[in-house]
């Protein structure tokens, strides 16, 4: 694949030095999937519609992600989305959420499950989090990401779901 001259740097007598110009963080999406060539896919397809990824491969490794964020403060957090599969090893995507949600931590949540039930609906809702049944179509994870930040407030358009 060609290499391409990074947008942070510019030509400065026929040498590339740093720009001065702050470039905007992209939108960091938190991704927690237990099934690793899932969670590989999932990232992928975000990565592709121009979000940063972070990836925990079980509850456990989400908790210390989102640990991590509320000891820095909403002002430094480390991401601004949560994709999250419910059942995971150590924690569930509905424990983790119902702790950040205590915590008063606002950051939009998207849960996905094979074992989605009207009761595992109606609790994310409550929550504030929307829930993909698996399997679904990337298109509408895209979607759901997109709209979940917009409802935010936090849509840079460099940042839409591809096709759109």
């Amino acid at each position: 694949m060609p290499r391409h001259r990074n947008d942070d740097t510019h030509s400065v007598g026929g040498a590339d030095a740093p720009s001065t110009r702050a470039q905007p963080r992209r939108l960091r999406v938190l991704l927690a999937e237990d099934d690793a060539a899932f969670r590989e896919l999932l990232a992928s397809v975000l990565r592709r519609s121009g979000y940063e990824v972070l990836e925990a491969a079980n509850g456990e490794e989400l908790l210390d992600h989102v640990a991590f964020g509320l000891l820095r403060g909403e002002k430094h957090r480390t991401f601004d989305l949560l994709v999250s599969d419910i059942r995971m090893p150590r924690h569930t995507g509905l424990e983790i959420l119902n702790g950040m949600r205590s915590a008063n931590l606002s950051v939009p949540v998207i849960l996905i499950t094979a074992f989605g039930d009207p009761e595992t609906h109606r609790l994310a809702y409550e929550l504030g989090a929307r829930v993909l049944d698996k399997p679904f179509d990337m298109t509408e994870l895209e979607l759901a990401v997109a709209a979940a930040f917009s409802r935010a407030g936090r849509t840079p358009a460099a940042q839409s779901p591809s096709g759109a």
